[in-house]
């Protein structure tokens, strides 16, 4: 298990209300000595519950606003023949 110095939890929210949680951990590539090769890892999901818990428990949060515009629905026309 990660240290609080090493991992972070992230919170996107969406214009939808739609909220995402995701845990990075700090690894590195080949040794901790050698600061280049250290790096945040791939955001894996967690639950809403595990990002709360560890709020709580003093670890670094994040809390991120996307701010894309919703998608542009193209209506498909029929083809009859």
């Amino acid at each position: 298990m990660h240290s609080k110095q090493t991992v972070k939890y992230i919170c996107e929210s969406y214009p939808s209300g739609n909220h995402y949680y995701y845990k990075k951990e700090l690894i590195t590539h080949d040794s901790w000595d050698k600061i280049e090769s250290v790096s945040w890892s791939t955001a894996r999901p967690i639950s809403k519950e595990t990002f709360m818990k560890r709020s709580k428990e003093g670890y670094k949060v994040e809390h991120v606003r996307i701010k894309k515009e919703p998608a542009e629905v193209i209506p498909f026309l029929k083809v009859t023949k």
